[in-house]
């Protein structure tokens, strides 16, 4: 499917190869087709705000397809976010496969590997071609305000083995698995969304933990490879974030790994590259570093930007035309690999599920395996004759990796399906004086509460509400952990049940709600550490 070879492409057409750029609205926007038309763009990259259902991923995949293809000849590396858990792009007419530490909580590699297949072949289907998963970062630092359940876990054996079984559950499923965020993002305590964070650690230990999963996965040949921006100076001794930094991508991961397939950059517009910068800058560095494919994901202007500086980089001398072949012919030979089956794709039918039995049965099994019990075993199950108030954080301002969403299927609704007695109050993840001063007033009488946490670790309103809930003399607490196990650490000693569930997906609380009535054991084991670990 791949008509035209390097050769028959100008430099300005080779360039336009390797940007990956993204756009609002469901359908292909002015901008993005003109992108695609003028200037050979190789890559798009979905968000929530690009997607409904199934069947118009679909249609909108196959419309971008054939535009490049009608002006090229060269098909589209159609890329998502779709983690799993709490980062999933799309969520409807798809398997709701759980996140990276959900998995990490059953040990099960086997189930990691099933579970990138299914979403795999979801994704082909939709003509998407490349997954931006699995995190193969280490989240050994609960203070990690963007990775957390977004890992397998805090040690190296952990994630690199569930890992390695995901990129082969994507990769044979003809989609193109992409590990992130190299060298390792876990460790940080700033998000690079809005940061430039830095890992301090000495080569000794990047090599024992961080680089440890990279490595597996370099040799077992993953397709690409996105870096970090984020600095490491026992590699990068300038102030560079990995995503500039030649001594990381072309000496670290190309020579050191010995990986010679796509990598490709975070998105150009975070804040780490951005404020320091610039796009237009950030863009031509991240090429003299060794990077293949660079990711601009919002606003046409920066991406026209990030063109023309590549442009003028290779015209001026700055850039050897030849070390952009070197990374056209990358992305063509993966293209050959994925493109022609998205390009292929069958359309669907409006409102038609992806999803089958088998694999909304996978995904409920690993939901009700991670479940994990941290305190308090004796006190389970909630007593079915006394009413159960339960307390929804609900997201109500969207991040880069938290969604809002409005969720039906809460611990709540779950609870009241098995018959127990349930009142739900919902608040928001920072919950205000009036929100807390609600919930308390409801809760005095209440002899059975269940309080959800959203990150509370990050969240001085629940830490608040939890202190106040846990003072009342008559009620036993059930505190139900939705996204960040880590947020016992803040909780008061009188909380005596804790669970950690890592999402607050349907099937989550789902299983949430039959550990509290008794109908299933938690069988989850913490896969990461409670405080900050040296490795």
């Amino acid at each position: 499917m791949v008509s035209k070879g390097i050769g028959e492409l100008t430099l300005r057409q080779k360039i336009g190869q390797m940007l990956m750029c993204g756009f609002h609205g469901t359908e292909p926007s002015e901008d993005i087709e003109r992108l695609i038309r003028e200037e050979h763009l190789g890559g798009i990259i979905y968000f929530r705000r690009n997607l409904t259902e199934s069947a118009q991923v679909a249609k909108l995949s196959a419309s971008l397809q054939r535009l490049a293809l009608a002006h090229g000849g060269v098909p589209l590396l159609i890329a998502i976010d779709q983690e799993g858990g709490m980062v999933m792009r799309i969520d409807q007419g798809v398997t709701p496969i759980p996140g990276s530490m959900a998995l990490g909580a059953t040990g099960d590699a086997e189930a990691a590997y099933e579970a990138a297949k299914v979403t795999g072949s979801e994704l082909k289907a939709m003509g998407i071609n490349m997954n931006f998963a699995p995190c193969l970062d280490i989240n050994n630092n609960p203070l990690n305000p963007v990775i957390g359940v977004r890992s397998y876990g805090g040690d190296a054996e952990t994630v690199g083995r569930l890992g390695t079984a995901a990129v082969r559950g994507y990769q044979e499923a003809g989609v193109a698995a992409t590990v992130k965020h190299f060298p390792g993002h876990g460790d940080t305590g700033e998000d690079s969304h809005t940061a430039l964070p830095v890992v301090p650690h000495s080569r000794e230990r990047l090599d024992r933990l961080e680089l440890a999963p990279f490595r597996q996965v370099a040799e077992l040949g993953v397709d690409a490879v996105m870096t970090a921006h984020v600095l490491f100076p026992a590699v990068e001794p300038e102030r560079l974030p990995a995503t500039l930094s030649s001594r990381v991508i072309d000496g670290l991961l190309r020579q050191e790994l010995g990986y010679d397939g796509v990598v490709v950059t975070d998105c150009l517009e975070m804040s780490a590259i951005a404020e320091h910068y610039g796009i237009a800058e950030g863009a031509v560095m991240a090429v003299e570093a060794g990077a293949d494919l660079v990711l601009v994901s919002h606003r046409i202007e920066r991406q026209q930007t990030a063109l023309d500086a590549l442009v003028q980089a290779v015209e001026s001398g700055r850039i050897r035309e030849e070390r952009i072949d070197r990374s056209v012919e990358r992305l063509l030979a993966l293209k050959r690999r994925v493109a022609p089956a998205a390009v292929a794709g069958a359309a669907l039918a409006p409102g038609a599920s992806l999803a089958t039995e088998a694999s909304q049965r996978l995904a409920e099994r690993i939901a009700e395996r991670s479940v994990t019990l941290l305190r308090g075993e004796a006190a389970l199950p909630l007593d079915p004759a006394k009413p159960v108030l339960v307390v929804w954080p609900e997201v109500q301002v969207g991040t880069e990796v938290d969604e809002v969403l409005a969720r039906r299927e809460t611990a709540g609704y779950w609870l009241a399906q098995l018959n127990y007695q349930v009142r739900e109050e919902r608040i928001g993840v920072q919950p205000t004086v009036e929100e807390q001063a609600r919930v308390v007033e409801l809760a005095r009488d209440a002899e059975q509460i269940v309080l959800v946490t959203y990150n509370a670790s990050f969240s001085r309103g629940q830490v608040e509400l939890a202190n106040a809930l846990a003072a009342l003399p008559k009620a036993k607490l059930v505190v139900a952990a939705a996204r960040n196990p880590f947020d016992i650490s803040v909780l008061p000693d009188e909380v005596k049940i804790y669970l950690a569930c890592y999402e607050n997906t349907p099937f989550a609380m789902k299983a949430l709600a039959r550990v509290l009535a008794g109908e299933l054991p938690a069988q989850g084991k913490l896969p990461a550490p409670l405080v900050a670990s040296e490795g």
